[in-house]
């Protein structure tokens, strides 16, 4: 009985030393017993090199196993709210009427801001238009234009060669949401009766028909949005829109709204998109997940190099371990940032 007791006094004694001796920042239970984080297979630059951040840095800082699953947007956003998927790594805010549901029933939770300020969109003309560009011999051809309030007076500048009387305005590729908005801006803004309604047959023709006009030095005006690598390969000037209205964004967004009225872009806030279950089980992984952070010049220019150089997202995410650990080290605790530091070689 007295050795018993002595067993069970050292026993309770060696306990705390035992708990000291776990990692602070262990994973939980989902990847310690051993279940794939599957991520949303993300097709566009940012939101795919954002996976593929998140990945390694959960692959090599937190142990856990990682997957990607191709789909549809609608499809790998219907799956999260179901758990067949853990990580949305590039959430719109107020674009997904899916996610929108599934947050609000409770399966998916939204962490995180990863793009500081949110995104931006609208209608643009290239920078000369307005300030010139003396490098190349350009005159500003527009010094005074500020709104699309005033575009009615500059249709001969953006003029349309295949209707010399009308400008042209460079719309999304039809079946786009931003296209519908932009063609019932037209109407709104009364521009549809000056203005043509270009609409390019993908997003490559798009970049394509600005990237020449750019090039040659002519007056362009066309939607376009950020992130995106054009932002950092070109100077633009956003023209001012109508303030933001929640009501009338949402009657421009609606597929079948029969009123509508004139707002600005909606300023969306990129979060990465957990299961709710993946969420309550990895606490600390949700800890980094609220500090991930990219700014947006620099995450243009992360693009830009992806397109341009046609560097997929699994190395330009290493590159970008490799070369600014000052920047993802904010995001995780030392012993974490020492694993992925060490994965990487450096």
């Amino acid at each position: 009985m007295k050795r018993l007791t002595s067993l069970l006094r050292a026993a309770c004694l060696a306990a705390p030393f035992a708990l000291a001796a776990v990692p602070a920042h262990a994973a939980g239970t989902w990847c310690s017993s051993g279940k794939p984080v599957r991520f949303a297979g993300i097709t566009w630059e940012s939101g795919n090199f954002t996976s593929e951040v998140l990945r390694y840095i959960l692959k090599n800082g937190y142990s856990c196993q990682t997957d990607t699953v191709p789909g549809s947007t609608a499809a790998t956003e219907t799956a999260l709210s179901r758990n067949d998927l853990q990580v949305w790594a590039e959430q719109w805010t107020g674009r997904s009427e899916i996610i929108a549901g599934a947050v609000k029933a409770g399966s998916v939770k939204l962490v995180g801001d990863t793009l500081p300020g949110g995104t931006r969109e609208g209608w643009y003309v290239p920078d000369y238009v307005v300030h010139g560009d003396a490098k190349r011999g350009i005159k500003a051809s527009a010094p005074d234009l500020q709104s699309v309030s005033e575009l009615p007076g500059y249709k001969g500048l953006f003029v349309d060669d295949e209707e010399p009387d009308r400008g042209r305005f460079l719309n999304c590729p039809s079946g786009w949401d931003c296209e519908r908005v932009n063609t019932r801006l037209l109407k709104l803004l009364k521009l549809d009766d000056s203005y043509t309604n270009f609409r390019p047959g993908t997003g490559a023709a798009l970049d394509a028909a600005i990237s020449s006009a750019y090039a040659r030095g002519k007056p362009i005006l066309t939607y376009y949005w950020e992130p995106a690598a054009l932002m950092a390969k070109y100077r633009f000037v956003q023209l001012k829109m109508p303030p933001f209205n929640e009501a009338c964004w949402k009657t421009l967004r609606e597929e079948n709204s029969a009123q509508q009225c004139a707002s600005s872009y909606l300023v969306s806030h990129l979060k990465i998109g957990v299961s709710t279950p993946f969420f309550q089980d990895e606490p600390d992984v949700m800890a980094f997940f609220a500090k991930v952070s990219f700014p947006i010049d620099f995450l243009n220019t992360t693009i830009l190099d992806m397109t341009e150089h046609k560097v997929d997202a699994q190395t330009e995410a290493q590159k970008f371990l490799k070369q600014h650990p000052e920047m993802w080290k904010t995001w995780v605790p030392a012993d974490v940032a020492a694993k992925v530091q060490k994965s990487l070689g450096a």
